[in-house]
């Protein structure tokens, strides 16, 4: 195996990882989208898109339905929210 195979063959290693990552995060409930991107760098849009290529197309709808109406996915969100039950 030459030089270059092996680096090739690291560096796909390693995205491959990342990519493992990414999804593992993405299907934990308590890991918000902006968790995600600090760690990974990669936006929720990105995320969906990854989800949509690597999941069998029932496993993507089932999540996607699970993420959407999460509060814990968004940090924003789940900081509104607590604001407001905290002004009550």
């Amino acid at each position: 195996m030459t030089q270059k195979t092996q680096s090739e063959d690291a560096t796909k290693e390693r995205a491959e990882a990342i990519l493992d990552q990414i999804i593992r995060m993405a299907w934990a409930d308590d890991v918000s989208f902006e968790k995600i991107k600090k760690e990974c760098g990669t936006t929720e849009a990105d995320v969906i898109k990854i989800m949509r290529n690597n999941l069998k197309a029932n496993s993507f709808k089932l999540w996607r339905k699970r993420v959407s109406g999460r509060l814990t996915k968004h940090e924003k969100r789940n900081k509104l929210i607590r604001q407001e039950i905290e002004q009550l």
